[in-house]
């Protein structure tokens, strides 16, 4: 009778209390960490490396812009003197601040646009070609991305050379009703890199030359996306190739148009390596961005870090207003 009663609890009988499993917990692994939370895990070392790199560098750039900085400060053998909102006053009452600031926004108006016509120009033409001739047009293309900025600098600079440079070189080959000298008689000697006009044409060419590229392979990945059937049904209404690619590529590349959008405008909106070396350096003022005049503003003697610092925080908001702005209405269409 007891063995019977002992085997019925045992079979209609819960297990003991300690050993309950919990109603909607998931796998534990053998380390005692539940499955779910092992992605979180492992983003923990990039967030630590990501907040060492760049979010301590930002907070510490974010209290030098309230504080008055200079070589007595880093040396050590001064502290630095909190002044509060002087930093932002001296450089929003400064003309040099707002003639950086449009040199900054054209500059970056223009070259994100040519940089993203040209590239999916570029992109398009890749997807047309054969595979051979892609992959090969590809790789000489991403040589120009792979060059460092400073080399670009430096490429550019001996190309507009005044006197050696092969821009006024092939200038002068063309007849005078088509690209008429300056002077008059040649355009050996044109200073292109002088004046802020044709400074900002000069960084313009270089910058795009340089950025292209990463354009013409993402818009190439996103068109291998795309259905062929979308383009053969297109063919047989009689649709022409613009009407085609206004139809049909450009709404399904919208999602890839809207992250190499912000990434131009980001990388545009702070260039500084090309524009210094083409510059030769802060020397001229009314060529400067706001990138070059934070520079100069830190560096150049007197220095003023906080003043630099104040410049950079301006820069960084402007980038994440337009940011935040730009990736808002493309949201809303989206949702529309």
């Amino acid at each position: 009778m007891a063995n019977t009663t002992t085997v019925a609890r045992g079979r209609g009988s819960s297990p003991a209390p300690g050993r309950r499993r919990k109603r909607g917990a998931g796998p534990v692994r053998a380390s005692g960490l539940p499955t779910w939370s092992i992605p979180y895990v492992l983003l923990v070392p990039g967030l630590l490396i990501i907040g060492g790199l760049l979010l301590y560098p930002m907070f510490q750039l974010g209290v030098m812009a309230f504080q008055k900085v200079g070589l007595a400060q880093v040396k050590g053998t001064r502290p630095a003197e909190w002044v509060g909102l002087e930093n932002f006053e001296k450089i929003l009452g400064n003309d040099i601040f707002w003639s950086a600031l449009r040199n900054t926004v054209v500059f970056a108006a223009v070259a994100v646009t040519l940089t993203l016509v040209v590239g999916t120009a570029v992109g398009v033409l890749l997807n047309k070609l054969g595979k051979k001739m892609s992959l090969f047009v590809v790789i000489g293309c991403m040589f120009a991305w792979a060059v460092p900025p400073v080399a670009q600098g430096v490429t550019w600079r001996s190309l507009f050379d005044a006197e050696a440079g092969i821009i006024n070189w092939a200038l002068n080959l063309l007849p005078d009703w088509l690209a008429a000298p300056p002077n008059g008689r040649s355009w050996t000697g044109e200073p292109w890199l002088n004046d802020t006009f044709t400074l900002y044409v000069a960084l313009t060419v270089c910058v795009v030359w340089a950025s292209f590229p990463f354009i013409a392979v993402s818009v190439l990945a996103g068109l291998k996306g795309i259905p062929a059937e979308l383009y053969e049904a297109a063919r047989v209404d009689g649709s022409g190739a613009w009407r085609t690619f206004r139809k049909i590529t450009l709404p399904l590349l919208k999602p890839v148009f809207a992250v190499l959008t912000v990434l131009s405008i980001i990388w545009d909106f702070k260039v500084f390596s090309q524009l210094f070396v083409l510059m030769n350096g802060p020397t001229n003022r009314e060529g400067f961005n706001l990138s070059m005049y934070a520079v100069a503003e830190a560096f150049r003697p007197p220095q003023k870090l906080g003043t630099g610092a104040a410049i950079s925080i301006v820069l960084t908001i402007i980038l994440l207003i337009i940011t935040v702005v730009y990736v808002r209405q493309i949201v809303k269409q989206e949702e529309m």
